[in-house]
């Protein structure tokens, strides 16, 4: 079941990434957590989420600004390996309470609370006015690699900062999303290689078929998403994935999943 249910959440989620705002691994990650434990969810996310650029940067790569890679995307990597390295160390701490509620114990662990917090953040600012119309200037875009990185290594999520600081780049809009893939596929690759320390004990390969199944799901939907680039903002659509990552992330940080 769980390997339907991500497949097809890969898939749709795969679509919006060319036009709607969302990243695969701002919605795909609360769902692998529903069935895995979160320092290996996060990690399949990432397998998944990295083949994916893979393929996007074959489709738009070539489009990217070179001047801004440099200014952005070299922090971006530096940042994502130390909120990489912090992921792994949290995912070891005592739980922050234990509380009982209609007869159930519920563990509360840092880790899920400290990814909640962030998930509802990068929810919010999918919903809040403010946050939409949020932007930064050229010189600034090296704090925004660095912040994007390391949330990008923290919790998967790092296409909300990514966006809002390279949108003021002056890029064209072929440009701006070929220098964001190919941003997200390097953070990707240096999170991966900080999470594979922890691949063989957290059971990596006992999914491997959940993995590539998601992976290719992800890649049709890109590919789908690609040829609607054209098409308008599914405002609706970012509205409704946005309260629905709401509610999981207080779940998450609930210890209710």
């Amino acid at each position: 079941m769980e390997i339907l249910i991500i497949s097809i959440t890969a898939f749709l989620v795969a679509i919006l990434t060319f036009f709607s705002g969302f990243g695969l691994g701002t919605i795909l990650t609360p769902v692998f957590m529903v069935f895995f434990p979160v320092g290996l969810a996060i990690a399949l996310t990432g397998v998944v989420h990295f083949f994916n650029n893979i393929f996007k940067l074959i489709l738009v790569g070539n489009n990217a600004e070179k001047a801004v890679l440099i200014q952005f995307g070299i922090p971006a990597v530096v940042a994502a390996f130390v909120g990489s390295w912090t992921l792994l160390n949290i995912t070891e701490l005592e739980p922050l309470f234990i509380y009982e509620m209609f007869d159930r114990t519920f563990i509360v662990e840092p880790v899920k609370f400290v990814i909640s917090i962030l998930l509802i953040i990068f929810a919010l600012m999918d919903l809040i006015p403010y946050f939409q119309n949020l932007q930064f200037g050229k010189e600034k875009l090296p704090i925004g690699g660095a912040l994007s990185g390391f949330f990008g290594g923290l919790s998967g999520n790092q296409g909300a900062l990514r966006s809002a600081f390279l949108i003021k780049a002056g890029l064209s809009k072929e440009a701006f999303i070929g220098t964001a893939v190919v941003v997200s596929t390097f953070v990707d690759f240096t999170r991966l290689s900080v999470y594979a320390t922890r691949f063989v004990s957290s059971d990596l390969s006992d999914n491997l078929a959940l993995v590539i199944i998601a992976t290719l799901s992800g890649i049709a939907g890109a590919y789908l998403g690609n040829k609607l680039l054209k098409k308008v903002t599914l405002k609706f659509l970012q509205v409704t994935v946005a309260l629905m990552l709401i509610l999981i992330s207080v779940a998450l940080g609930a210890g209710w999943i």
